[in-house]
């Protein structure tokens, strides 16, 4: 692991003592200084990509959006049948287009129905590298519940690492729902992975469409979570569109 380091925030009437006994505690909590970085601003994360978009022709180039991960993305809806257009890759091109109207705009689908982000890695350079991906979309979470966090962690980050190494921007997904856990049970198994998968988009500084937290809110309202599910794990399309609209902050 790399060097770490924590900015603490001075205050003139605190003793240096205090400061270094701090500093103690977090070498002795974490083993070495802690690195802070929050996760990108959707303000002005895609500054650049959002200026590519806005060219006109001649002067305009294509840009790719590839999107990466298991079977929601890939558009089941009710297993076995395939609703591409509905899904979320294809409904964020339609708000893109109509946000960005002179925009020449890639969709680019790497998911494959039950694969998890061990897979997904082993693949990576071939099926999405490849693509040269201006924005890559990472959609791991509900599968990788089988492998456990600790395995899909080294998994997502490999894909992150390879991606940032060629200047890509990435956006990772927290899970959608499986309506067989309960989404309002702190520390269900779905949590766990949405609070891992937040912190990697804090560590490497990246983006996050917290589709989890958008579910779970609908919960939390009292609203059924069966109205935006086409089965007991796969959303509908009015669940897809809850998710791109996590997505679409990066974008406006």
């Amino acid at each position: 692991m790399g060097e770490w380091t924590l900015e603490l925030p001075v205050n003139r009437n605190v003793k240096h003592e205090k400061i270094v006994a701090v500093w103690v505690f977090v070498v002795i909590c974490f083993g070495q200084p802690a690195k802070l970085i929050a996760q990108a601003n959707p303000f002005d994360y895609l500054s650049d990509i959002k200026t590519e978009l806005k060219k006109e022709w001649p002067g305009n180039r294509t840009i790719n959006l590839v999107f990466h991960g298991h079977s929601v993305p890939a558009g089941y809806f009710k297993t076995p049948v395939v609703n591409t257009l509905d899904s979320y890759p294809y409904q964020l091109l339609v708000e893109l287009i109509a946000l960005y109207p002179l925009a020449v705009i890639n969709v680019i689908n790497t998911a494959i129905g039950g694969e998890n982000s061990e897979n997904g890695a082993k693949r990576f350079a071939r099926d999405v590298l490849i693509h040269k991906p201006d924005v890559l979309f990472i959609d791991y979470a509900l599968n990788d519940r089988g492998i456990g966090l600790d395995r899909s962690k080294v998994a997502w980050e490999s894909m992150i690492k390879s991606a940032l190494k060629r200047k890509i921007k990435i956006i990772l997904l927290t899970p959608s729902p499986d309506q067989n856990v309960k989404i309002l049970e702190p520390g269900n198994e779905l949590e766990k992975h949405a609070v891992q998968i937040r912190s990697l988009a804090n560590q490497y500084g990246i983006g996050l469409a917290d589709s989890y937290e958008a579910f779970r809110q609908i919960a939390a309202s009292d609203k059924p979570l069966s109205d935006y599910m086409s089965q007991v794990n796969h959303p509908n399309k009015k669940g897809h569109q809850l998710i791109i609209q996590e997505m679409l902050k990066y974008f406006k």
